[in-house]
């Protein structure tokens, strides 16, 4: 009987599989933070302590080695997103310092998981051998991905190092615009003949090294690589190994072209819960797929844009100098101003009406702020269904009658708490009826504006989302002020 050599592994000798927390990054950012505020902390007193140069420097390098190996000990053992978090939040300086310390083997999968405004820092404190081996180590649609950043030189250093079939894909996605499936298409996939057996298919997958990402399903393609149907995994395992992919294909599947929306595909994806979906050229020819990483990117970067346009801001970098921040933000607090002081102006024509009843000034405040409240709610739904492709020409005017409705029926209930409100300081019924008219005036003016302005500004090719709350709050505010003060100008004197 052969003797097992192979001693057995007790519990404790069992490695534990890692697991992937959200906090990892939290808790790894808060250590690093700790440790370079140490750094700074001991090597200014060493500088005070030691007046001779060479002792202060011998020691200052010996700290820095030993904090160098702490960082390296906490980021090497992170995932490269959570490298990439803590990149993104850190000074640009001590951003660069610590990604020189992340081991080469994470630099790519890093560069394609951080922030388009952190990756320029990243590439610009690498150098151009470290940048080649990073690039060689992507696929041809990453590769295409990182492009706009890199250096000429490296670009063409990276070509060099392709195939030729690799290189043609990488010209290929660089041929898309941005924002198109075909700019987040993936070339790597499976594809096999509708004429073989699936015994035939599970040896050839079994002879590749692994599948690529997010394979649910293999393309079935003719000899001209034209789309005849697809395999999903699930389907080929529970079915005889003799029976032909033709016949357990499904002809029922949803392609994209490679000019589509990356918004309408994402929205396809959340339609149909989709985990990939082949991308085919005018011909029917298959030329790649996009999976749901991709997309989850999408619909991600397309949230922050939308939450960053309400306020007329792009994206940036929190740490940013600030020349750079007062250029992003400086634009639309101009135009605010603008809109706050014709409002302002309204109100002023209005001076011998305030004058005569004071109570007005505490008073039109509200119908304003309640104006472009209820606006805002109405345009949020509006944005977020023009984003989903349920606004169409056709039911723009069935929109407006509802929200004017809806809105109207609100704005009855919370008017006639207001009147009870504006009757109580100021012990005047007339008051509280005009007050009442015009918070349900300026409310129905918010709603209406809430769904005419996005719609107008997605017709004209501009996104609905950007500007919108600015130019609603100066119509509702001045507007508001008019509608008030009118009414009380005509009605109280």
């Amino acid at each position: 009987m052969q003797e097992n050599l192979v001693p057995p592994t007790s519990p404790s000798d069992t490695p534990k599989p890692r697991r992937l927390e959200p906090e990892d990054a939290q808790q790894a950012l808060y250590r690093l933070k700790n440790i370079l505020k140490r750094q700074e902390v001991v090597e200014s007193l060493a500088q005070r302590q030691f007046e001779d140069d060479d002792r202060s420097n011998l020691l200052e390098g010996l700290i820095h080695r030993q904090h160098e190996s702490e960082i390296k000990a906490i980021l090497n053992d992170l995932h490269p997103a959570d490298i990439a978090f803590i990149l993104e939040s850190l000074p640009e300086l001590e951003r660069q310092a610590i990604w020189q310390l992340v081991d080469a083997e994470h630099d790519a999968d890093v560069l394609l998981e951080v922030a388009d405004w952190a990756r320029e820092s990243l590439i610009r404190s690498m150098d151009t051998a470290d940048l080649i081996a990073a690039a060689g180590n992507m696929d041809a649609d990453e590769i295409a991905d990182l492009v706009p950043d890199l250096p000429p030189d490296v670009v063409a250093a990276v070509q060099r190092g392709l195939t030729d079939e690799e290189r043609a894909q990488l010209i290929e996605a660089m041929g898309y615009p941005e924002d198109t499936v075909g700019a987040i298409m993936d070339f790597d996939m499976v594809r096999v003949r509708e004429d073989v057996t699936l015994e035939v298919v599970l040896r050839y997958l079994r002879r590749l090294q692994e599948l690529p990402d997010h394979t649910d399903q293999i393309f079935v393609v003719d000899r001209a690589d034209k789309l005849q149907g697809t395999l999903s995994l699930t389907r080929m395992l529970v079915s005889e190994p003799e029976t032909l992919v033709s016949s357990v294909m499904s002809t029922d599947y949803l392609t994209l072209n490679p000019l589509d929306s990356d918004s309408d595909a994402a929205g396809a994806f959340e339609r149909y819960d989709l985990v990939s979906a082949p991308v085919v050229d005018d011909m029917g020819r298959l030329i790649g797929r996009v999976t749901i990483d991709e997309v989850v990117d999408v619909l991600q970067e397309d949230s922050e844009e939308q939450a960053l346009s309400r306020a007329g801001l792009q994206e940036d970098d929190i740490f940013s100098p600030i020349r750079t921040a007062i250029r992003n933000r400086a634009p639309w607090l101009l135009i605010n101003l603008c809109t706050a002081a014709t409002a302002s102006f309204i109100a002023s024509r209005f001076e011998d009406t305030v004058s005569h009843i004071v109570i007005l000034a505490f008073l039109m405040s509200i119908v304003a702020g309640i104006g472009g409240n209820s606006g805002n709610q109405t345009m949020t739904m509006i944005i977020r269904a023009i984003a989903t492709g349920r606004v169409t020409g056709s039911n723009v005017l069935p929109l407006i009658k509802r929200e004017l409705l809806v809105t109207f029926l609100v704005g009855v209930c919370g008017s006639a708490v207001t009147a009870f409100f504006a009757w109580f300081i100021s012990g005047s019924i007339a008051i509280a009826a005009v007050m009442m008219a015009a918070m349900i005036g300026n409310m129905l003016i918010g709603a209406a504006l809430g769904v005419m302005i996005p719609i107008l500004r997605d017709r004209f090719g501009n996104d609905p989302a950007v500007g919108s709350s600015v130019l609603l709050t100066f119509a509702t505010d001045s507007l508001g002020f008019l509608l008030f003060l009118g009414l009380a100008t005509v009605f109280l004197l």
